[in-house]
């Protein structure tokens, strides 16, 4: 895949994960002009390395977003109500009162 067609699927794909994890959150979606400006600005880059790191920046990001960010509402002054998406939610492993030994 060309250079150009990887940094038009980040952009998609960050665009994306900005619209599942900030769903109904009207101001963090603005997060929507931050990444056009960030793309905007490195549009003019010609340096292939340059490019690769931006892109591995980009993905990173997206990442972090989709594995780590969890939306939280304000229910009163002193509590927050945590909304976390179907994908963050894991099966813990259950607790072990009698662990075994190592050999």
């Amino acid at each position: 895949m060309g250079q150009a067609a990887k940094v038009l699927q980040l952009f998609k794909t960050l665009h994306r994960t900005r619209q599942q994890v900030f769903k109904n959150d009207t101001r963090a979606l603005e997060a929507r002009i931050k990444i056009n400006e960030e793309f905007k600005s490195n549009k003019s880059e010609t340096s292939h390395k340059k490019i690769e790191e931006l892109i591995k920046i980009g993905s990173d990001v997206e990442l972090l977003l989709r594995t780590s960010v969890v939306q939280g509402i304000h229910t009163d002054h002193n509590t927050l109500k945590l909304v976390p998406r179907k994908e963050l939610l894991i099966e813990n492993v259950p607790y072990c009162d009698a662990p075994t030994q190592k050999k």
